[in-house]
């Protein structure tokens, strides 16, 4: 590709809302362009990486048995009325009603559509297990869109699906798709931590994601050091250490205008983590207490996990007041009208301050099992930096991550609403156990560049490059014009594709943008470096370039690429 001829053009300046590295640098590079809020044109150069990372994709999941489908973008509602999730997803899904007033969906994921393509074909165990797999777009119509690539409303994404006769199968099998993302992401150049996750609308019994760790993250890991546990912050665990408040009768004393676990920890002379602090929650439109050791803090989403709801919020001031409760002062204690919920960190502990739900007082020695009481007992506290590892008892860090991937163990959640079933050896009629696995593209492309970039521009990992080479031309004398045009038809006739720049530009706006597009190796030719019958090479990511002959400059490119190559081996 000759860059005069290129569609697409280099900016000197990222939008100012353009806050990502990733974003800035392929908006400015002319990779993508915004056509709406998190809705992306690729350019020819954002494409071919694009292109690149599927065929890797389709390597992998070729390599683990998967066959590659295509499945329509259009669903009808009624698939998503008989999964159940046309109730359970907000305006996330994008739904519309065609010309004769049937409604539909936008596809933001496949279960249902492929589900009903297992029970149309499977109906014998011979024909299990079996994975299928597409490379497509969708849409979810997100409401905050940011990063450019990293959260988008329209996306490409690699969906899988597996269908086994029982969980032993799918458990046999599932550690061979988490196998073939980490190579995926190896022979990308991005190197991923899997991390336990929340399963989320996607229902199952677990979850993984494939966490890129950066600063530029937007979700909160738990990692450990010492044994490697990693867990997305929705679902990760800690110890809580050992319960220290002292038995004692309970006792209502006068606490004036204390209301916040602080500041009635310290008018009582004791610590925080001797407060029973007392979130009174709203979900499905009513009350729900969530009961929590003062030091620690609720985590939302194992909290709506527990009560079967897409999210929670804070009950109003006003709320309370119409439920009979006092704010600040809010008491599970003698509490008989409201769902109480109390986290692992309450029940040991021998004498709490509580609420007593009336304005100017709390509890002394309030103890769990004697004075308030729930069966449901969970684990909602919000893993902190230093906690000690559940699996090890090191010390745990927090990490920003971008997801790339996700793996879900759906189990029987889609096959027992919309009855795909199978005949097992005995002819009996049994559930199909399913689990899928997505890959978001673009995300992953983003990736690579906030891993892979300096302050000039973009580095890319050869295996995703859009070119190899960035043939370069100084001067437009006639011997630079034609040295450069036989290495540019050279390098083609030997397989190595290259992007040269024959414009009629200075040495420094195309030093600048061949740093700024980020091809691995750069090839210049000068009328000073023709003089010894030479070429510069220089690989993007070194300090300096070589010096080379121009009869061996191509074995030189091509041992080069053999052994960049072999480098993003899995």
């Amino acid at each position: 590709m000759r860059l005069s001829q290129l569609f697409a053009r280099t900016w000197r300046e990222a939008p100012a809302d353009a806050e990502l590295v990733s974003h800035q640098l392929m908006l400015r590079a002319g990779y993508i362009r915004r056509l709406a809020a998190g809705i992306y044109s690729y350019l020819p150069l954002g494409w071919r990486v694009m292109r690149n990372i599927q065929e890797i994709i389709r390597q992998e999941m070729d390599a683990i048995g998967g066959q590659e489908i295509n499945m329509p973008v259009v669903h009808p509602a009624e698939l998503w009325q008989e999964s159940g999730r046309w109730y359970d997803i907000g305006p996330e899904l994008a739904r519309f009603k065609d010309r004769v007033g049937r409604d539909m969906v936008l596809g933001m994921t496949h279960e249902e559509v492929v589900t009903d393509l297992a029970r149309r074909e499977v109906d014998s165990y011979r024909q299990l297990p079996f994975m299928v797999y597409q490379i497509q777009t969708k849409f979810r119509d997100e409401p905050r869109s940011r990063g450019g690539l990293i959260r988008v409303r329209e996306f490409m994404m690699k969906d899988g699906y597996s269908f086994h006769p029982d969980q032993e199968d799918l458990d046999r099998y599932y550690p061979s798709v988490c196998q073939a993302y980490f190579n995926i992401c190896r022979r990308c150049g991005v190197d991923v931590a899997m991390v336990a996750s929340d399963v989320g609308m996607m229902g199952g019994t677990g979850a993984h994601e494939f966490m890129l760790v950066t600063a530029a993250g937007e979700d909160t890991l738990v990692l450990c050091r010492r044994c490697g546990y990693a867990a997305n912050q929705d679902v990760a665990q800690s110890q809580r250490g050992d319960a220290l408040s002292p038995s004692a009768p309970l006792r209502e004393v006068a606490t004036p205008e204390k209301k916040d676990v602080v500041e009635v920890a310290r008018f009582l002379a004791a610590e925080p983590r001797g407060v029973l602090k007392t979130l009174v929650v709203v979900a499905d439109g009513k009350p729900v207490m969530a009961c929590i050791r003062g030091d620690l803090e609720v985590n939302e989403r194992k909290l709506a996990n527990c009560l079967g709801v897409g999210d929670v919020r804070l009950a109003h001031d006003e709320e309370l007041v119409g439920w009979g409760m006092v704010a600040g002062y809010v008491s599970p204690v003698g509490q008989a009208h409201c769902r109480v919920i109390a986290d692992l960190s309450v029940v040991e502990e021998q004498g709490l301050i509580a609420g007593a739900n009336r304005e100017g007082y709390h509890y002394t020695g309030a103890r769990f099992g004697r004075d308030f009481s729930t069966p449901e007992v969970i684990d909602m506290a919000a893993a902190r930096p230093g906690d000690a590892c559940v699996e090890c008892g090191g010390s745990l860090e927090l990490a920003r991550g971008v997801e790339i991937g996700n793996t879900f163990k759906l189990g029987l959640k889609y096959s027992r609403s919309m009855g795909a079933h199978y005949l097992d050896s005995e002819g009996a009629e049994k559930p199909l156990v399913m689990g899928c696995y997505g890959i978001g593209l673009g995300r992953l492309a983003a990736c690579v560049v906030e891993s892979h970039h300096d302050d000039k521009g973009i580095i890319w990992p050869l295996p995703v490059a859009p070119y190899p080479v960035h043939l370069v031309a100084l001067g437009t004398g006639e011997d630079v014009v034609a040295a450069a045009a036989g290495i540019y038809e050279q390098l083609n006739a030997s397989g190595i594709s290259c992007i040269y720049d024959d414009r009629n530009a200075s040495a420094g706006v195309k030093f600048n943008d061949a740093d700024l597009m980020g091809m691995p190796l750069r090839i210049t030719v000068s009328k000073r470096n023709l003089k010894e019958s030479a070429v510069e090479i220089k690989p993007r990511s070194a300090e300096s370039a070589s010096s080379v002959a121009l009869d061996a400059m191509l074995g030189y490119v091509q041992d080069w690429i053999d052994h960049q190559m072999a480098r993003y081996k899995p």
